[in-house]
């Protein structure tokens, strides 16, 4: 491994390793942990970018960083990655975290951080370095707190559920049916025909309508507070979503509605009560708009209520809450900080 240049001699600090750096989750995790008090980066790792400035691929970081990207095995030589660094973040592509860990030697004693969706569900938690534990906070908050790797949730994952969680707690979760929209950043730095500028601008699009991947994310924590809910088919009621492409680069927003007895100063009192433990997710007495969240690692949510319906509206920033700042909220926790160390950050509202 080429030698990594550390952005800070700090002791006693959480010694940090990225492993697919040069991304946009990348990216903005390099943005936040080089502003963290608490870190320090021992390397940023790229295989299409070895030895370049990391502010050379990620312009916004120019005069804030002298990290390089380094590649080749990330395990020191005769030894383990766990004499370099405490916790390792994974910004890598479906299906590569997994084969990243399965050839990788020396990985023990390191904590693990998986932002792709390899060990999000149940049945696929387990791996020889050990088990996963969904990285939802305000879900699953003790069980990181103890835990030695986490998955974090995907992005669209993160809205929806914490525009649900509340009535699944209350066991008032049936029929779901979901919009949401979100930026262009949402599909990865890698072009393809939906991602070109001249295709994306003034212009919106369904796709994987009722069939995207984090639906059985999802599905799966609405379970964990709802046992009753269920696939169609089952009696316990089903989640539908299309998802859209918007013409912005960043953010997402859901609107989600769901049949429901309560009146709306109930629905505002259990949102409020369940998410009054929980920093990053707000509940608003007035319309929300995605601005308020772009560039922090808040969720804000508003209900609206109709005869027997309601629609919960919940915004995040997708490369923030929905990923990078999410996995920074989760490593916070791993090595018993204060959740939102290094994240108080302002929403772009003007």
């Amino acid at each position: 491994m080429t030698e990594p240049i550390s952005n800070t001699s700090r002791e006693g600090n959480i010694k940090v390793g990225i492993i697919g750096g040069a991304g946009y989750t990348g990216g903005e995790l390099i943005r936040l942990l080089i502003n963290h008090p608490n870190v320090e980066i021992a390397f940023v790792h790229s295989k299409s970018n070895t030895g370049k400035d990391v502010s050379e691929v990620h312009a916004d970081l120019l005069g804030e960083t002298e990290l390089k990207f380094v590649g080749g095995e990330v395990s020191p030589e005769g030894g383990s990655l766990a004499d370099i660094i405490d916790v390792l973040f994974l910004c890598v592509g479906h299906g590569d975290a997994k084969t990243f860990l399965d050839e990788t030697p020396g990985i023990t004693g390191v904590k693990i951080i998986d932002l792709s969706q390899d060990f999000r569900l149940n049945k696929n938690a387990s791996h020889s370095v050990g088990k996963f534990v969904y990285g939802l906070p305000e879900l699953n908050k003790e069980e990181i707190r103890s835990a030695t790797n986490v998955a974090n949730p995907g992005c669209f994952a993160t809205a929806i559920q914490l525009g649900l969680l509340p009535l699944a707690k209350a066991g008032l979760l049936k029929d779901i049916y979901t919009t949401g929209i979100t930026g262009s950043t949402g599909a990865g730095q890698s072009l393809s025909p939906t991602t070109h500028f001249s295709w994306r601008a003034n212009n919106i699009s369904a796709y994987k309508t009722l069939t995207h991947q984090h639906l059985k994310e999802i599905k799966q924590s609405l379970k964990q507070l709802q046992n009753s809910f269920a696939d169609p088919g089952s009696g316990g009621g089903g989640l539908y979503f299309v998802p859209w492409r918007g013409d912005f680069p960043r953010g997402i927003y859901i609107s989600s509605i769901i049949d429901c007895i309560l009146s709306l100063e109930e629905v505002n009192k259990l949102y409020k009560d369940f998410y009054a433990g929980h920093p990053f997710t707000h509940v608003s007495d007035k319309m929300i708009d995605m601005k308020q969240v772009v560039n922090t690692n808040k969720c804000l949510i508003y209900i609206e209520k109709t005869e027997d319906k309601i629609v919960v509206h919940s915004t995040i920033d997708n490369l923030l809450k929905g990923a990078s700042g999410h996995a920074v909220q989760n490593m916070n926790l791993l090595f018993g900080l204060e959740e939102t160390t290094g994240l108080k950050l302002k929403a772009n509202f003007f």
